[in-house]
């Protein structure tokens, strides 16, 4: 027996899998306005919205807010389809489901990031793919900027303002024993424990002197 796995109240293992056929007249139907050939289509996708919201586990949001939010980008892609342009319904639907969840955690982010600032650093984004495709390499940023014809710094506060933050406890490599966490690679040469701790002898011993050995 295959292990249940609920989300949002689903059993995923009892999702059924719709043959071609069946795929095809279910949208025949859909286009004609069937309202419950549409709710058949959607239960018989929603391992599309399983397969792809894997890669956004792991960022502190709920299995089951990523999976509605990926329900309804599937719904968008259901009511967008067009059986006309001879493409494959998950291949239409997969970049639809995967953008609505980039569309959630964007907006829903606990640090809050202006529309100008987005825009910006999404105008960079392409101007480096353009750029990539164009000199057969990754641009530098003085590059990104003199495309957009803006400055280096905006360049650089946009691009790091839409990264995800990453927990100093987010492990970056384990061997099977130890694991190494991020923390373990950023440095502080300013306030290192054994500073810390220096200090508070230096001022533990000064304390003890007499006035004419402070000044001595």
């Amino acid at each position: 027996m295959r292990q249940k796995v609920e989300i949002c109240g689903v059993n995923t293992s009892k999702l059924p899998i719709l043959k071609e056929e069946e795929k095809e007249k279910l949208i025949k139907k859909i286009k004609a306005g069937d309202e419950e050939a549409k709710k058949e289509y959607t239960y018989g996708n929603l391992r599309l919205v399983l397969s792809v919201i894997q890669r956004f586990m792991g960022r502190g949001e709920s299995p089951d807010d990523i999976f509605q939010v990926g329900c309804i980008g599937l719904i968008k892609a259901i009511n967008n389809f067009d059986v006309s342009q001879n493409v494959k319904f998950s291949t239409y639907a997969v970049p639809m489901i995967i953008g609505e969840i980039r569309r959630h955690l964007r907006d829903y982010n606990p640090i809050r990031v202006s529309r100008s600032l987005r825009d910006t650093a999404y105008k960079a984004l392409q101007a480096r793919e353009r750029l990539t495709n164009s000199l057969s390499r990754e641009p530098t940023i003085d590059e990104i900027a003199k495309e957009l014809e803006i400055d280096r710094c905006e360049v650089v506060m946009a691009l790091d303002a839409i990264q995800d933050p990453v927990s100093l406890f987010e492990p970056v490599y384990h061997d099977g024993t130890d694991a190494l966490f991020v923390m373990d690679q950023v440095s502080d040469d300013k306030n290192t424990d054994n500073s810390w701790v220096e200090n508070i002898a230096l001022s533990e011993a000064l304390k003890k002197l007499t006035a004419r050995e402070k000044i001595l």
